[in-house]
């Protein structure tokens, strides 16, 4: 069967009226999509690492199964939300290794670096996801941008769209928001 932009808007909608079921119907139409994502975030992983596209995609919907309310306005509005998800999954794995390890200091990276998740980058990602949550205090628009762009693997024209502005100010966003976490990367160093 063949996922139309018809029935996954329907599940979303009834995901928001409070229709379990369809959340996880939603997960199985689009699950391919979700395993490719998470697929793109370890993809530089070394080979046996214990975190897999499925245990992330799998973990994620866990979370999306906790939400108590749901906002979600179309699909990709809905692979936006489950992205962050698979954040919030990478930087609580991140943390929890860190943990473990609590050793010298961290290697200084760049931006794209430390945007591509990798077991020794645990700290880099807790970093990141810190200086995430700073930017969204000053400017919540870039923030959102670079979510979408990094972890939600989504396109300018998608961003646009999930974000309801235009491709001019998502581009603009990316870029400033991109100086800035580089600048305080630099800092954090």
């Amino acid at each position: 069967m063949t996922t139309t932009k018809e029935q996954v808007t329907t599940l979303v909608a009834e995901a928001q009226s409070g229709k379990q079921d369809s959340v996880n119907e939603l997960m199985r139409l689009l699950y391919g999509e979700l395993r490719r994502l998470a697929a793109s975030y370890l993809r530089r992983e070394r080979s046996g690492h214990t975190l897999q596209p499925t245990a992330l995609v799998n973990e994620a919907y866990l979370r999306l199964l906790e939400q108590e309310q749901t906002d979600w306005k179309n699909k990709s509005h809905f692979m936006a939300i489950a992205a962050q998800a698979m954040r919030r999954v990478l930087v609580d794995h991140a943390r929890r290794r860190h943990a473990e390890k609590r050793g010298g200091p961290l290697p200084r990276l760049s931006l794209e670096e430390v945007i591509v998740y990798s077991q020794e980058q645990a700290g880099e990602l807790i970093v990141l996801d810190e200086l995430m949550e700073r930017l969204a205090r000053i400017d919540p628009q870039q923030a959102r941008v670079v979510e979408l762009r990094v972890f939600g693997g989504m396109t300018v024209e998608e961003t646009a769209e999930v974000l309801g502005i235009s491709p001019a100010t998502v581009k603009r966003d990316w870029a400033m928001a991109k100086a800035w976490l580089a600048r305080e990367m630099d800092r954090s160093s």
